[in-house]
């Protein structure tokens, strides 16, 4: 019974060093890019920039920053040439570690300008539309 105990703790500390690894590169990563936004200057500079909401169609057609476009992460590489490079990037999603991935995929095609939104779409506390299709 001590042998599957010490097995479970093994476990489970191997579970908390990958969790804690996994959010340790993502704070990383983000200090390196450099383009975390709050709220407030997440809303201060939409108007001059495009507004990539990055999560799948169903989420953004029940709720997205009013604004927005839909680019699913899982497109991004087929469809990034369809935004301006010489235009700030704003992007966001329900997943830090899916919005510092596309951050990086964009920077590394020649995006300057690219910014996300600290907390993601749950944290927003601006205007949200429905969308209608």
């Amino acid at each position: 019974m001590s042998s599957f105990l010490i097995v479970l703790d093994t476990v489970l500390l191997v579970i908390l060093l990958v969790f804690g690894g996994v959010w340790a590169w993502n704070k990383i990563q983000a200090k390196s890019l450099g383009g975390e936004l709050t709220n407030e200057e997440f809303k201060e500079g939409m108007r001059k920039a495009q507004i990539i909401d990055l999560r799948e169609k169903e989420p953004f057609k029940r709720k997205h920053i009013d604004g927005a476009r839909s680019l699913p992460y899982t497109m991004l590489k087929y469809q990034y040439n369809e935004l301006r490079s010489d235009l700030p990037v704003y992007l966001y999603s329900d997943s830090n570690t899916i919005t510092l991935r596309a951050a990086r995929f964009l920077k590394k095609k020649g995006f300057v300008s690219v910014y996300w939104l600290k907390g993601g779409f749950e944290t927003w506390d601006g205007r949200t539309k429905k969308s209608k299709y």
